[in-house]
């Protein structure tokens, strides 16, 4: 009959665990009350975190109404993420750092992908230029109708491209 593992043990087991080895990266899980920077952006613990795979309207940007009318989707997409966060923890799993140090990382808050929430919600188009996995969550959103699918808009990538 063996024995049941000491303490030591046990510590050392929990010593050897860690968040990286559940995304298999070697960056942290990051988790905890989420500011909301922008659209597509957060910050935990004093780190900026990238929603990957979508891109979400620029705070300063504008989008039309089908009548013509100015409205800054831009600011109603942070706003939009701020409440449907509220006061839950965030948790994002990063898969790498950005140009900027930003980590890029998917996030949810309770059960729900925040990225997925935001693109079907319309306030976010998929980005495919760096993954496909929101597709489908687009193609709902236009349908919908939703966001900024209501009217007419600028892809956030054109946006910016046409700022520089």
């Amino acid at each position: 009959m063996r024995a049941a593992p000491t303490c030591g043990i046990w510590i050392l087991i929990l010593a050897l665990w860690s968040p990286a080895a559940i995304t298999g990266t070697d960056l942290p899980v990051l988790a905890g009350r989420a500011s909301v920077i922008d659209g597509d952006t957060l910050e935990i613990h004093g780190e900026r975190i990238r929603l990957s795979g979508i891109d979400a309207p620029e705070s300063s940007q504008h989008c039309e109404t089908m009548a013509g009318e100015a409205w800054p989707c831009g600011r109603r997409a942070a706003q939009a993420l701020d409440r449907e966060i509220g006061t839950s923890l965030v948790r994002c799993e990063p898969q790498s750092r950005d140009r900027y140090g930003r980590f890029i990382a998917t996030c949810s808050a309770g059960a729900g992908d925040l990225g997925a929430w935001l693109v079907r919600s319309g306030w976010a188009l998929a980005y495919r230029r760096y993954s496909l996995a929101y597709v489908d969550d687009e193609r709902a959103a236009q349908v919908d109708r939703a966001g900024i699918w209501s009217g007419l808009f600028t892809a956030p990538w054109d946006y910016r491209a046409a700022r520089r």
